[in-house]
C-alpha cells in the first residue's frame, strides 16, 4: 500500500464517480463514465441488473472458497457456488469487457471499487442465519477470502488496462455503526456488539494490503471514523461532504496535512437541480478557510464526487452530476479562494 510519498505522487484525476449508475447496459456505462473522467475513470456498478449486480452481490462473487446465494432477506453462505455467485461472476466480467474496450491505451487513475470487510460482514449472513458480523471467527474467514479475490480482481484489472494506475475503493457504508454497536439484527430487536476498534482497523488494513497502488475508503454515512481510518494507512477517504459536523474538522484538517486525499461528495445523487459549479464547491472552500489550510493545496488535496451512487438517479441526472463534477472541480483549481 501506499506512503505519504506514494500518495503526493500519484496521478489523481481532479473528479470521479463513487460507483453505481442507472440502468443496465455496461457498455452505455463504460462510455459514460471514460466520457465524463478523461483523468480518473472508474469501473461502474449496475444494481439495476438485480441481485449479483449489487456493490455487497459483486462483492461476493469475488471471494475465494467462500459462497453465497441470494435469500429473501438478503445474501446467506452456502456450500458451493451457485446461480447468485456464477450471475455476479458473469455480470462482473461483462462490465470489465465494456470498461476494456473503452480504456484502450489509458494511463491515467483507474478506480475500482469493493464492498468492505466490516459492511460486507454486516451485509451476509451465516448458513444457520445471523451476520456474519456476530462470529469473530466468520469474519477472520471473510478477511482473508476478501483479501485474496481483491488480490486476483486487481490482476485481471491491470492485466486488461495495462497502463492503468489502479485504485482500490473499499466501500464501507456501515463501518460507522459497527463501531458503534448500532447494526441491527434480523428481527431488529436487538444489535450486535460493536467491534473492538483495534479489529476493525486490523481488518482493513489487512484487505488494503494486497494492493500496491492507493486504497481510499467510502463512506456516505454520518460520523465517518477519519482518524482510524488514517491510521490503516489509507491514501484517500471518500464521503458525503454534507454530512460533516464541526466536530469532524479537526480530523479532516490533520488528514489534509498528512497527506490524506479528501474525495469530497458534494454533487446531490439524486435527481434535483444542480447548482453552480462554484456553488457545489463553496463548502469546501469555506471549510478550508475556517482550517486555516492554505487555499493553494485545495486542487492537490480534494477529488469531487457525487455525495453517493448514482443508483437511483434517472440516467439523465446521473450524466449530469457526473459532468458537474468535472466542471466543480475545475472551479475549485481556478479559483481556491
Amino acid at each position: 500500500m501506499s506512503d505519504t510519498t506514494e500518495k503526493n505522487d500519484f496521478p489523481w484525476g481532479p473528479a470521479t464517480g463513487v460507483g453505481s449508475l442507472p440502468g443496465g447496459d455496461a457498455r452505455e456505462a463504460a462510455k459514460t463514465v471514460t466520457g465524463s473522467f478523461e483523468d480518473f475513470p472508474f469501473l461502474a456498478e449496475l444494481p439495476a441488473r438485480g441481485p449479483g449486480a449489487d456493490m455487497t452481490g459483486r462483492t461476493i462473487g469475488m471471494l475465494v472458497d467462500l459462497y453465497a446465494h441470494v435469500e429473501p432477506s438478503g445474501w446467506r453462505i452456502s456450500d458451493r457456488p451457485g446461480r447468485d455467485t456464477r450471475r455476479a461472476r458473469s455480470w462482473l466480467g461483462e462490465d470489465l469487457d465494456a470498461l476494456e474496450e473503452f480504456t484502450q491505451g489509458y494511463e491515467g487513475a483507474l478506480k475500482v471499487q469493493a464492498v468492505g470487510p466490516w459492511t460486507l460482514a454486516a451485509a451476509l449472513e451465516l448458513r444457520g442465519g445471523g451476520a456474519a458480523l456476530g462470529d469473530a471467527g466468520a469474519c477472520r474467514d471473510l478477511v482473508g477470502s476478501l483479501a485474496e479475490g481483491l488480490q486476483q480482481h486487481l490482476a485481471g484489472v491491470r492485466r486488461r488496462v495495462p497502463g492503468a494506475r489502479v485504485v482500490l475503493q473499499l466501500d464501507e457504508p456501515s463501518l460507522t455503526a459497527v463501531l458503534s454497536g448500532r447494526v441491527r439484527t434480523a428481527s431488529g430487536y436487538r444489535t450486535y456488539r460493536a467491534v473492538d476498534r483495534q479489529v476493525v482497523e486490523g481488518a482493513l488494513r489487512d484487505v488494503a494490503a494486497v494492493h500496491d497502488g492507493p486504497v481510499v475508503v467510502h463512506s456516505c454515512a454520518p460520523d465517518v471514523p477519519f482518524a482510524l481510518l488514517r491510521r490503516t494507512g489509507v491514501a484517500g477517504i471518500s464521503f458525503d461532504f454534507g454530512l460533516l459536523t464541526e466536530r469532524d474538522e479537526e480530523a479532516i484538517g490533520e488528514a489534509v496535512e498528512g497527506g490524506t486525499k479528501l474525495f469530497a461528495g458534494v454533487v446531490p445523487s439524486t435527481d434535483g437541480p444542480l447548482s453552480d459549479p462554484g456553488g457545489s464547491v463553496m463548502g469546501v472552500r469555506t471549510l478550508w478557510r475556517r482550517l486555516g489550510l492554505n487555499p493553494g493545496t485545495l486542487a492537490e488535496s480534494v477529488v469531487i464526487t457525487p455525495t453517493c451512487g448514482l443508483a437511483g438517479a434517472s440516467p439523465a441526472h446521473a450524466r449530469a452530476a457526473l459532468a458537474h463534477c468535472v466542471r466543480a472541480a475545475k472551479s475549485l483549481a481556478d479559483n481556491p479562494e
